[in-house]
């Protein structure tokens, strides 16, 4: 590969993730004053009967996607055919089986209820899954065009603040208000959907002399499951945790659980920042089978994302207490402080996995589903182990015992994810016959400067820790990370070109 093609690669990357980085900072603005107003006006028990419900609708509306997000990108570099008539199997195989679940649910709304408490609007929630499919589909058409303003757009402007917004104004309304979040987040999937479908259109136009053919949408259906299945799998598992949490414990708990885990979220976004320009990027060199250059692009990203989500895991981690205390009343989601802490490390561990599958799933797509399997195995099994031995322990409240709980899920999350980090980081390593390491010592010295500058933000005043606590653990971090630890290539990261 010459070193124009690999600095364009670098460049098309670096591109992507500063837009998309944008778009982080922008969901994390509007995604305060939804866990804000979940919080302070809803409760924990209501926010944890959304939250259970969530679970299932995302976790189908994944399914019903037939893993697009990152496989259009494959379908549309290799196949000849019109791409718009591509993008339009994916989307009627996509509306075809989400229908077919939203009926499902509609009709037996147990799994989306575990405790029993629901109205009649709160199973309406269904009608998400064949929108959210939908938007995954088209988002990612963008994508492969390059395109992830859109991306930006649909997912953190338009989702975060439309549910932000209606969730405070249906709070107000009697006939809406007990189902005022499963409303709110309802508007939110079709006004995402609405927002990615008209670029989409604009770019690919509809689709010349398509007819749906069966034999074709099955092959494409057959070939999709192992990567649909792998997509539910990596999503799920930041799910399981919260469906095993609604069986051992009340809504109370989910709430709280479910309050840490929005937070300690928002750095997995930046995973995600990348995901969308790794993939065509990848699918380019594995039609060179130039090998070194994806190591070369999968170790640049990673450590990219590793370095980001560490220093907004330090900010967000340490004054965790004062943090969780903004969103609700009288400190009722502090007792989730400690899932916060193992939720924030979960997503640093598993930043190797992430960009590691980018690749896998085009080199080694069967195996890349059985660690997957494996994983979200190992972490049920450890969630399960964890909450039946806090069954035999005498708390001296109920609450107490939930904050062992939530602790105790993000902790097996954690582990869980640690060791798919390192075995698709092997995998992977083997099959492009280059290592695969996104680790650099400046992460070391980086990290301890910061957990020095946040032990005195803790001996200030909440709103102080908060206000310049949090800047400050970012400053320091961030300024040894760009002396010590990034180098002429990381820097394209924010260069104002390409």
């Amino acid at each position: 590969m010459s070193d124009s093609a690999q600095s364009g690669d670098i460049a098309a990357l670096a591109k992507g993730g500063r837009t998309n980085f944008m778009g982080f900072l922008l969901r994390l603005l509007a995604r305060i004053p939804f866990l804000f107003i979940a919080g302070r006006f809803y409760g924990a028990e209501a926010v944890g009967r959304f939250a259970s419900a969530l679970v299932v609708v995302e976790l189908l509306a994944m399914l019903c996607s037939m893993g697009e997000k990152r496989g259009l990108a494959q379908r549309l570099t290799d196949s000849e055919e019109d791409s718009a008539s591509l993008i339009a199997d994916a989307m009627l195989v996509a509306v075809i089986f989400s229908s077919l679940a939203a009926a499902a649910l509609y009709a037996f709304p147990a799994p989306l209820f575990p405790s029993g408490i629901y109205t009649d609007l709160d199973r309406w929630i269904v009608l998400a899954i064949p929108a959210f499919a939908l938007t995954e589909i088209v988002l990612a058409a963008q994508a492969y065009k390059f395109d992830v303003g859109t991306t930006v757009r649909a997912r953190a402007v338009v989702e975060p603040w439309t549910i932000s917004l209606l969730a405070g104004a249906f709070f107000y309304l009697a006939p809406i208000k007990e189902s005022g979040l499963a409303m709110a987040y309802l508007a939110s999937i079709y006004a995402g959907l609405l927002t990615g479908l008209w670029p989409t259109l604009r770019t690919y136009g509809l689709p010349r002399g398509w007819r749906p053919n069966p034999v074709r949408i099955a092959r494409m259906t057959m070939r999709a499951a192992p990567l649909a299945v792998a997509d539910a799998i990596e999503w799920g598992t930041r799910r399981l945790d919260i469906a095993i949490l609604g069986i051992f414990a009340g809504p109370v708990a989910v709430g709280i659980y479910y309050m840490a885990q929005q937070v300690a979220s928002l750095p997995q976004k930046l995973k995600t920042s990348f995901e969308p320009i790794l993939g065509p990027v990848i699918t380019a060199r594995l039609k060179e089978k130039d090998y070194a250059a994806i190591a070369r692009q999968v170790c640049q990203v990673g450590f990219w994302i590793v370095a980001a989500q560490a220093g907004i895991a330090l900010a967000l981690g340490i004054p965790g207490e004062a943090l969780m205390g903004l969103f609700g009343k009288d400190g009722q989601f502090v007792p989730g402080t400690g899932a916060l802490a193992f939720l924030l490390a979960a997503e640093v561990v598993a930043a190797t996995a992430v960009v590691s599958e980018a690749a896998l799933i085009y080199v080694a797509r069967l195996r890349n589903l059985y660690v997957s399997i494996g994983m979200i195995v190992l972490q049920a099994v450890l969630t399960v182990a964890l909450m039946l031995v806090i069954e035999r322990i005498d708390f001296a409240t109920e609450l107490r015992a939930d904050a062992y709980r939530a602790a105790a899920a993000a902790g097996a999350l954690m582990v869980a994810l640690g060791c798919a980090s390192i075995i698709k980081a092997v995998m992977l390593s083997r099959i492009l016959g280059h290592s695969i390491n996104n680790w650099r010592w400046p992460l070391v010295w980086a990290s301890a400067a910061a957990v020095l500058v946040g032990q005195v933000a803790i001996l200030l005043p909440e709103w102080m820790e908060l206000a310049f606590g949090v800047p400050a653990i970012l400053g320091v971090y961030g300024w040894i990370i760009w002396t010590r630890g990034f180098g002429p290539e990381d820097r394209v990261l924010f260069g104002k070109r390409g």
